[in-house]
């Protein structure tokens, strides 16, 4: 199970990618594996809807088991499974680049990363840099 002090190494090293890269500021959310919330923050002068996003990407990625570059894919390629899997997540599910798996050095899924804020693919950069700071791996679905 991701611990409280993994999320909150994953978080700062969010920040200091992000503020080492001028990234535009950042809504973080962090799932356990069960999708259930872990830890949330949203930089000063983060636009309103970022942390419904993050948070999408974020439960998009556990509810499927994949990250966020195959579900944006999936969208393309199948968008009435993406349709249906987003009714049953309760609407919380956004399919794009940002949202990563967070996995330990055995491969376990411990929990998932989902960041809105700058581009996506900036979003996911950090991301991965947050999870290598905490000694994890991250699985972005490419």
């Amino acid at each position: 199970m991701l611990t409280l002090a993994q999320a909150e190494t994953i978080l700062s090293g969010v920040l200091a990618h992000a503020k080492a890269n001028n990234f535009k500021p950042l809504a973080i959310a962090i799932v356990d594996a069960r999708g259930a919330p872990k830890l949330f923050a949203a930089q000063d002068g983060t636009s309103l809807k970022r942390g419904d996003i993050a948070t999408g990407k974020a439960n998009g990625v556990i509810a499927l088991g994949i990250g966020g570059r195959a579900l944006q894919k999936f969208a393309i390629e199948r968008p009435y499974f993406i349709q249906g899997a987003t009714h049953a997540t309760g609407g919380s599910l956004v399919p794009v680049v940002g949202g990563v798996l967070i996995r330990s050095p055995e491969g376990e899924v411990l929990g998932a990363i989902g960041i809105s804020g700058d581009t996506s693919d900036n979003d996911e950069f950090a991301a991965l840099a947050g999870i290598a700071k905490a000694g994890l791996t991250g699985e972005t679905g490419a």
